[in-house]
């Protein structure tokens, strides 16, 4: 797997930076973030189409499976990996957010050091 272009979608502005900061670590990614379900929505709209999107679950007004099921509906989208990252994580939450369609689940708070290649475990098939 070579380039990898991410979108990583969070309202908390920490943990945008701290993500930033390690998926960057990676030369092999490129990334793109957003600070709300709606402005993922408009990046997608005006046709950034990344490899995978890092998706915050809890987030006001537009959560993450409200955004995983809208992107679901734009042309082009309809298979790209999501991967739900969450604090949240018991097994019947993780089952869940599977069963909406996110090929993975990363809890928070992550390992900065390991961020980049959990996601590419994730989208290789690889247990996380």
């Amino acid at each position: 797997m070579g380039t990898l272009a991410i979108l990583h979608v969070d309202d908390e502005p920490d943990i945008r930076e701290v993500a930033a900061f390690s998926l960057e670590l990676d030369p092999g990614v490129t990334l793109t973030t957003a600070d709300s379900g709606e402005a993922a929505l408009g990046l997608l709209e005006a046709g950034l189409r990344p490899d995978v999107i890092l998706l915050d679950v809890m987030m006001p007004r537009l959560d993450g499976p409200g955004t995983l099921a809208r992107l679901r509906r734009l042309s082009g989208l309809e298979q790209t990996p999501v991967i739900f990252m969450t604090a949240r994580v018991q097994a019947s939450e993780r089952e869940r957010y599977l069963e909406l369609g996110a090929v993975g689940v990363i809890t928070k708070p992550f390992d900065p050091m390991t961020l980049a290649g959990q996601v590419r475990d994730i989208l290789l098939g690889r247990p996380a």
